[in-house]
């Protein structure tokens, strides 16, 4: 249905409807959204017995729910990262241990310790060569990404049936300035 009433008259206009007025050719400015004779730029002083230190907002919160296939993903990807982590800090920290000669003097005393006449003993350089501590380092580490993953979830799983029963972790979050 198409409106046939004439936009300048108010003929056809439904009681308790406004009459169109003519556009300004300035944006319209609420009377009480401006200061009247106030500079632009001037800092508005408070009224006589108001607070001047800003309020805090606070609101109260309730975690009522834990999805599990994104706490999954969250603590995949948090885990391979600290896997990352491990693997590198046991390189750095064997570069330097062999830098410093922890293996060096320490394979010695454990050769002799170990040894005999007819054998060298124990040989602790070639047991903790950087390959085989990597490898090892590498292994705990991929074990680590599918035991966190696997205990997040579970633990998602098991905070979805306690919030059921108890509403719930309640947070309070405030607004600092």
């Amino acid at each position: 249905m198409t409106d046939t009433r004439d936009a300048d008259t108010a003929e056809g206009a439904l009681p308790g409807e406004r009459k169109p007025e003519a556009k300004a050719s300035q944006p319209y400015h609420p009377p009480q959204a401006y200061q009247q004779g106030a500079k632009a730029g001037a800092a508005r002083k408070p009224r006589p017995g108001t607070r001047t230190v800003p309020r805090t907002r606070k609101a109260r919160l309730r975690v009522a729910k834990a999805d599990p296939w994104s706490v999954m993903k969250v603590s995949f990807l948090l885990s391979i990262a600290l896997g990352i982590c491990t693997i590198v800090a046991a390189a750095v920290l064997w570069m330097v241990m062999d830098a410093m000669g922890v293996f060096s003097t320490v394979g010695g005393t454990i050769s002799e310790a170990t040894g005999s006449n007819e054998s060298n003993g124990f040989d602790l350089q070639s047991f903790l060569s950087l390959p085989r501590v990597l490898t090892f380092t590498s292994i705990i580490a991929v074990i680590d990404v599918v035991l966190a993953t696997a205990l997040a979830t579970l633990g998602a799983f098991i905070y979805n049936l306690s919030a059921g029963f108890v509403g719930g972790v309640e947070l309070t979050l405030a607004e600092d300035e």
